[in-house]
């Protein structure tokens, strides 16, 4: 038995639809601007860049339901995802291959504080305020592929105050999950319970407190959570 200087940290999971199981997640991956509209948003070119990818911790992952507004920002936005979840990990996995990989799928939310991350790019600094934080990625049960195939294509959308912010198709995303899985496995070793947030479509904008944010991935899921 293992003697810790103080008690470890509970592991963070997500409950599995239609399951008494839960999911523990291991790493949360976010691809950058995998859609063209919101790319242009961003005042990037869409054609031009290569995937790139950033990271949140894993208790970043919340269930849907109240989510605190974070501290040291005034600019916090949503951004409406199709969520990825492995249960098999590996290294340069082939593109062919990749989708084997794959337990299922969820939506989710990335929160970012916004005026932190646009401070942080000026000064070419690492994004980690403005995407890291505290339940900052709240996401719905998740859908074994059993149940739900491979979604290549569907309405993704979100209303904040049953006002509608973002609507796309999943078919919009320039990376592909098995692109994404084959990519991001050069570059990490990838494990059972890892997250890959997969890019939002255009329309992110702020949320103030109190507002009621609705969301999801058509023939999915659906997500739904409150600004507290």
């Amino acid at each position: 038995m293992t003697d810790f200087v103080f008690p470890p940290s509970e592991v963070t999971s997500l409950a599995v639809a239609g399951s008494d199981l839960r999911f523990p997640v291991h790493h949360v991956y976010c691809v950058g601007r995998n859609y063209a509209a919101h790319a242009r948003e961003m005042g990037k070119d869409p054609d031009r860049e290569p995937p790139f990818f950033f990271s949140k911790p894993a208790d970043a992952v919340v269930p849907r339901g109240v989510v605190p507004y974070p501290p040291a920002t005034a600019d916090l936005h949503h951004e409406i995802e199709l969520v990825v979840a492995l249960g098999e990990g590996g290294r340069d996995i082939p593109e062919n291959r990749a989708l084997n990989h794959v337990y299922g799928y969820a939506v989710g939310i990335d929160l970012t504080r916004r005026d932190l991350q646009g401070e942080a790019k000026k000064l070419g600094r690492p994004w980690d305020t403005g995407k890291g934080f505290e339940a900052s990625a709240p996401c719905t049960p998740i859908h074994p592929v059993a149940e739900t195939g491979h979604p290549e294509s569907g309405r993704i959308w979100l209303e904040v105050g049953g006002a509608q912010r973002q609507d796309g198709d999943l078919a919009e995303m320039i990376w592909t999950v098995p692109e994404m899985i084959s990519l991001l496995s050069g570059l990490f070793l990838l494990k059972p319970g890892d997250l890959i947030f997969t890019g939002t479509p255009a329309g992110v904008a702020a949320l103030q407190r109190g507002d009621r944010v609705s969301g999801g991935v058509e023939g999915l899921d659906q997500i739904e959570i409150t600004i507290a």
